[in-house]
């Protein structure tokens, strides 16, 4: 191993990578240069980084209007955005509109990504709001005869400090014209882009917007029904598509009998390569023809494991690459045998393998793109989370300079990483350019859990030495899966896509999975992952991908448990034992804090053996990244009888460094719990030697409003001193940790295998 890469290092890093294949047979990965998705220097397409224009607009009615290459999955953030500019501005924050991800009117800031929305995706608006305060107030000082130091701003109005009556409106200064002033661009484009001017923003100490709860603008529209989704998109002239897809993964099209649809009105049939769909004026007249083509397809020999035998085909499959952690701090490889032997020369040592499911991206509706594709230029409409890199991928696949496609974003169903999403918008220009017309793509129910990408099965591995005092001397952590970069975060390229594979570009072939990143103390530590062949390489439906904090929700599931055997094995409190390890205050007192507010006592350290049917245990577990911190504990009921699991209570502590806003923050770590009991509790992709067989809510639960816990408390600690960390993972990632502790501590068994289904859990009680 040349190189060990850290995803979530690589992706905030400016190094790009390049894999060969050692004599080993297992991949190498080497830091080559500029990277491909979020580089320094490269060139941007579309506005400027460097323009202030590109950011803020003035109009002539005293509203603003700010320009992200975020976008807003329904956590809020345009609302934020609009608090930190009009605090910069002095402005109330109904005057601040913001736009995103539309490629034409913003740069590429990386669209939603890695919880960067507000610690990185608000620095250039900030500094925008700042420059332009700037600009007013100097030009506010020239048209009142005054220096600049005799001013001050009140709700968009400069006033002389001395006499109120002199005083002119920010709309009489500059309104409806460019501001023409150039920004200090940090040559980055994606999350780390930055532009900074003249005017310095405010101090913390000076907020009055930024840190109060605002409420959410984009709430009203959604509740009464007048959002305008990407779902609800006509263009004239547009055709309503459907891809047809193959009852065994693997199958091509061989031949297609047209006649089998002829009779359906205007129907049009896109058959290239591999790739196949139908189109027709009419939605329906879509769906049927999709449903009654006459199809031949070839007979591939798949022979996957099925869901039952996927976690034994991890542990014997070939290491196909492997990597460790620190990866841009100088360590570089990880040597495994002084750990072990440290294990083995000590006075006890204890292990235990978990096991973490495929998981789909589950979109609530299905995933719909929209294409008009003209001879040589197109326009996507997209609710993919990185609009920018969809627009470049679809260049590609298309024939066009990036600067002839352009996406206009929408509001869509929601998911979180490489989902569906991205797969319709470049189905929808596939099909357009070959019809020669505006074509809309919606996926069916059953491709939303079939065909999307997943989050990676795996198993993880763990052992600890203990000396005779109880005392760890060595441990080890190894996580061994399908890679979580089967195919890539961003869909900048055909092979990236269905689509993409179909027509014949080859998937490219690329390793990383995760290892855990607490400030734990370990001694003698050892941790690293593998990743396994994929169980199909081109076109394949288990293709995984960047799911909701990926690949973290694995790693901190087995971490935060065998914490737990640990303390068990040596008689310690779960909490003091991760005190004892932690060397991060912001870690220790996110810890302390949910203690506290939890209540936690020296008897909840005792797994509970209760002879009744309801079983109640409480358990504790700990996440750190995205520049914030969450500790959680959790209240769980087990039901003996039925195996149901329910969170009664759901304690929360939070440390993202300085809030923006408390009442979002709220809503966010609010919904992390419940997506993260989902994925908990329920979510398990299923399928047998040849194909996927959880196709709707029956087959893949997810979890619903019975299934939502009793309370959750959270408690928020104040940093106004931090630089604002990502609110959007932190505080999911340790839930099915804290439940499987739960678990333990109620029954007295160790669930080591997540979603904890209740049939699962019935059988495991009976042993």
């Amino acid at each position: 191993m040349k190189r060990n890469i850290n995803r979530r290092d690589l992706i905030k890093s400016t190094s790009a990578l390049l894999v060969t294949v050692a004599a080993t047979g297992v991949a190498e990965l080497s830091v080559v240069g500029e990277a491909w998705a979020q580089a320094a220097g490269a060139r941007p397409i579309g506005p400027g980084p460097d323009s202030l224009d590109t950011w803020i607009k003035l109009a002539r009615n005293g509203q603003v209007t700010v320009f992200s290459g975020k976008v807003d999955h329904g956590q809020g953030l345009a609302t934020a955005y609009a608090q930190i500019v009009a605090e910069e501005l002095d402005i109330p924050v109904g005057r601040v509109s913001v736009v995103m991800g539309h490629t034409e009117e913003t740069p590429n800031q990386g669209g939603a990504s890695a919880s960067t929305g507000i610690r990185t995706g608000a620095k250039p608006l900030r500094h925008a709001a700042a420059e332009t305060r700037r600009l007013l107030v100097k030009a506010a000082a020239e048209k009142l005869g005054v220096g600049i130091d005799a001013l001050t701003v009140e709700n968009g109005v400069v006033f002389v400090k001395a006499n109120r009556k002199q005083a002119v409106r920010y709309e009489d200064l500059h309104a409806d014209k460019p501001l023409g002033t150039k920004l200090a661009w940090n040559n980055q484009i994606g999350n780390g882009m930055d532009a900074i001017g003249e005017g310095k923003p405010k101090a913390v100490k000076d907020y009055k917007v930024v840190g109060t709860g605002v409420v959410r603008r984009d709430i009203p529209a959604k509740v009464m029904g007048t959002e305008d989704y990407l779902c609800n998109v006509r263009l004239p002239g547009m055709l309503h598509a459907r891809m047809v897809r193959p009852g065994v993964s693997g199958a091509v099209p061989t031949k297609v009998d047209a006649a089998s649809v002829a009779h359906i009105p205007g129907v049009l049939i896109v058959h290239k390569r591999d790739f196949l769909g139908v189109a027709a004026p009419r939605e329906y007249d879509a769906v049927m023809a999709a449903q009654l083509l006459a199809v031949e397809w070839s007979n591939p020999a798949t022979d996957w494991p099925g869901h039952e035998g996927v976690f034994e085909h991890i542990r014997k499959a070939p290491v196909a690459a492997q990597g460790g952690m620190n990866a841009f701090y100088g360590k570089k490889d990880v040597d495994e045998a002084p750990t072990l032997a440290a294990i083995k020369s000590s006075a006890k040592s204890i292990e235990a393998d978990y096991e973490c499911a495929f998981q789909s991206h589950a979109r609530m509706g299905p995933s719909v793109g929209i294409a008009d594709v003209k001879k040589d230029s197109a326009v996507i409409y997209s609710d993919t989370q990185k609009p920018h890199f969809h627009r470049d991928g679809v260049a590609k696949l298309l024939g066009f300079p990036a600067d002839k496609v352009q996406v206009v974003w929408k509001h869509g169903a929601g998911s979180y990483g490489r989902s569906d999403a991205d797969e319709a918008g470049f189905e929808a220009a596939v099909m357009s350019q070959e019809i020669g017309r505006p074509v809309r793509v919606q996926w069916n129910r059953e491709e939303g859990t079939a065909w999307d990408p997943k989050a990676p099965a795996a198993v993880l591995s763990c052992k600890a030495g203990l000396d005779a005092k109880g005392d760890l001397t060595a441990w080890y952590f190894r996580a061994k899966g399908f890679s979580g970069w089967d195919v890539k975060w961003v869909a900048d390229a055909p092979e990236q896509t269905l689509a993409g594979m179909q027509l014949g570009h080859k998937k490219w072939n690329m390793h990383n999975f995760d290892v855990p990143t607490e400030s734990y103390q370990f001694p003698n530590a050892a941790k690293f992952w593998q990743t396994v062949a994929p169980l199909q390489d081109q076109a394949s439906p288990m293709r995984c991908a960047h799911t909701r904090a990926p690949q973290e929700v694995q790693t901190r599931f087995a971490q935060e448990c065998f914490l737990d055997e640990v303390a068990a094995a040596t008689g310690q409190d779960p909490i003091a034992l991760r005190l004892k390890l932690l060397k991060d205050e912001r870690e220790i007192a996110v810890l302390k804090a949910a203690a506290e507010k939890a209540g936690w006592s020296a008897a909840d350290a005792k797994p509970k053996r209760s002879t009744g049917n309801i079983l109640r245990g409480r358990g504790v577990a700990l996440m750190s990244g995205y520049g914030s911190y969450a500790a959680l504990i959790a209240d769980v009921d087990v039901n003996r009888t039925t195996g149901r699991v329910w969170c009664r209570n759901m304690t929360v502590a939070h440390d993202c460094g300085l809030i923006i806003n408390p009442m979002t923050l709220k809503l966010v770590i609010e919904g992390n719990i419940m997506q993260g009991l989902s994925r908990a509790l329920f979510e398990e992709v299923q399928f047998d030697m040849r194909r996927v067989t959880s196709v709707d809510w029956e087959s893949y639960q997810i979890a619903s409003l019975k299934d939502a816990p009793g309370a959750i408390d959270i408690v928020m600690l104040k940093r106004p001193d931090q630089p604002p960390g990502g609110a959007g993972e932190p505080s999911l990632v340790p839930v099915p940790a804290v439940i499987g502790n739960a678990i333990y501590n109620a029954t007295g068994v160790r669930m080591r295998r997540y979603p904890f289904l209740p049939a699962r859990v019935k059988k495991a009680l009976a042993v």
